[in-house]
């Protein structure tokens, strides 16, 4: 690998790897992917955070890397149509104006 894109190179491998693992698998540790791919331990720990940030991968101090599981989908938003309407400034003419006579 080379030098200067070691990390991002590392990453991409891993990336296409993630296929092999079961969510909550446990990936090779970090020695033996130093081994591996002839990398220092920062590039692994670098490529596994970022890996991390993706949501791909979550690493657990002392216990390892593992595949993340897949994130349920977000349900779609209900109907806040009549939030618009609410809000809107349409209505803002019927409204009693908010001052106080002071006389």
């Amino acid at each position: 690998m080379q030098e200067r894109s070691s990390v991002a190179d590392l990453a991409a491998v891993l990336r296409r790897e993630l296929d092999r693992y079961s969510p909550g698998g446990k990936l090779p540790s970090s020695r033996a992917l130093v081994d591996r791919f002839r990398v220092s331990p920062v590039t692994v720990s670098r490529a596994l955070a970022q890996l991390a940030a993706e949501g791909l991968v979550v690493t657990r101090p002392g216990a390892g890397a593992f595949r993340a599981r897949p994130r349920p989908t977000a349900a779609p938003a209900g109907d806040t149509s009549w939030q618009e309407v609410a809000l809107s400034a349409d209505g803002a003419a019927d409204l009693v104006p908010r001052s106080v006579d002071a006389s």
